[in-house]
């Protein structure tokens, strides 16, 4: 009888928040919308990256070279993926740094979100058609979609919420975002058989439209926050230079340290998906099976998260701050890897890969984005854009190769390194919250911070 109060307790908390911030209940269907569209197409991305058909994901040119020379691309799909989609990384993290810096929020941030659509219904007509090399096109696409559009909204949410704010609300947008998580795979579940691949990408674009009608609604709070409490502008241009954001990263502690935190944080998940798409391609070798597999693993861990944002988050970031949720998921992962180390049977991976990722989004990723919310808007949109962009590719690419080396051993050899990996995430958290205490408990205003 005593979880009754409690529901309803949470219940009343929850409608005081909609009724104390006008503006929560625009970003709970901004992020519901983007995060959903994200998970209807995720797991067509992970069927094309553990396909076997090299002439679906590949385009003949790249098949045609590595056969002339004698290389198994086959065996590499994984690798060549994560290196292409690293420099493609290095190739646009200019081009978004003279986005922020050359035009105001208003228009980079509908842009960001218009391109993505444009670029939809090109992947409608090319997995309509059957397009060779379709997979891979794909495959980088939705990465860099995942990270920039992503990046955007927390850095926009920054320029919404302050501190308290994000402390009291962030553990329901975060929740938001997981019922839109959820209700993702849910829907490539029930559709891709029916509908099929290419109108997946129709499905997908329908909740980028209504991101952006979420965003320009928001606008207008962010706009009255900024002049209410004095804060710089985000109607007007940032300035600075292109890679403003890397060069931030470089000299300030901080965000150095988030850089780490990001590096093996990455690690630790790109060694298990890495194992996991060796498991996939082997027992799951037809697209839409494998597509309807990886389906379910989301929906496994999108629930775990929904289940920690309502439940814990709140509390945790409230009542002791970013600490416990930031170190809760290195000593998961670390517990984890030492299971996988000792015994790496399938099941456990795909555990382990659950648990994972449901730390990240439901404890790791608001506790982060709490950090920014004290900071300069040049370092949200630029040093937290190239941290989630360029450094977090740089990360994959690094531990996608040390996989394929480790994997020639073994796999209690790659889970004994990923081990020392998540050693080294929880150290990096630790250097995030040495230098978090560091900054002022609020954002007095917005100096630049220089380039």
């Amino acid at each position: 009888m005593t979880d009754a109060p409690t529901a309803t307790g949470r219940i009343a908390r929850f409608r005081s928040a909609l009724a104390d911030s006008p503006p929560l209940l625009w970003s709970f269907l901004y992020f519901f919308s983007l995060l959903c569209g994200y998970y209807v197409l995720r797991p067509v991305r992970e069927a094309m990256g553990a396909s076997a058909d090299v002439a679906a994901v590949f385009p003949p040119a790249m098949v045609e070279f590595f056969a002339a020379r004698g290389l198994p691309l086959k065996e590499l799909t994984l690798q060549v993926l994560f290196t292409c989609t690293f420099l493609i990384m290095l190739a646009l993290q200019p081009v978004y740094g003279a986005l922020v810096s050359r035009y105001p929020r208003r228009v980079f941030l509908p842009v960001v979100y218009g391109f993505f659509i444009v670029t939809l219904l090109l992947f409608h007509a090319a997995f309509d058609s059957g397009m060779p090399g379709r997979g891979m096109a794909f495959f980088l696409w939705i990465t860099v979609f995942n990270l920039f559009a992503v990046a955007v909204f927390w850095s926009f949410m920054a320029d919404v919420y302050d501190n308290a704010e994000a402390r009291r609300y962030y553990g329901y947008i975060g929740a938001a975002g997981t019922l839109g998580a959820i209700a993702g795979p849910m829907l490539t579940r029930v559709l891709v058989e029916r509908i099929g691949i290419a109108n997946l990408m129709l499905v997908s674009a329908g909740f980028l439209l209504l991101c952006i009608g979420c965003l320009l609604r928001l606008r207008r709070y962010a706009v009255q926050r900024e002049a209410a409490r004095q804060l710089a502008s985000g109607e007007v241009p940032m300035g600075g230079t292109v890679l403003a954001g890397l060069r931030l990263v470089a000299r300030e502690p901080l965000l150095r340290w988030m850089a780490v935190l990001t590096v093996f944080g990455v690690g630790v998940g790109t060694l298990l998906y890495n194992e996991q798409a060796a498991i996939v391609r082997q027992f799951y070798p037809d697209p839409e099976r494998a597509t309807a597999f990886y389906a379910n693993i989301d929906l496994a861990v999108n629930g775990l998260t929904l289940f920690v944002q309502l439940l814990v988050t709140r509390a945790l970031l409230s009542r002791f701050g970013i600490g416990p949720a930031l170190l809760i998921p290195g000593v998961a992962i670390i517990a984890g890897y030492a299971a996988l180390a000792a015994s790496p049977l399938p099941l456990l991976v795909a555990v382990v890969q659950v648990v994972t990722r449901a730390s990240e989004f439901s404890l790791a990723k608001p506790a982060r984005e709490t950090v920014y919310t004290r900071v300069a808007r040049e370092w949200r949109y630029k040093a937290g854009a190239a941290i989630d962009t360029v450094i977090y590719r740089g990360g994959d690419l690094t531990f996608v190769w040390i996989h394929k080396l480790l994997s020639g051993f073994g796999s209690q050899a790659v889970f004994g390194v990923g081990l020392l990996v998540a050693c080294g995430m929880t150290l990096g958290a630790l250097g995030v919250l040495r230098e978090a205490r560091k900054l002022p408990a609020a954002r007095p205003g917005e100096p630049s911070a220089g380039t």
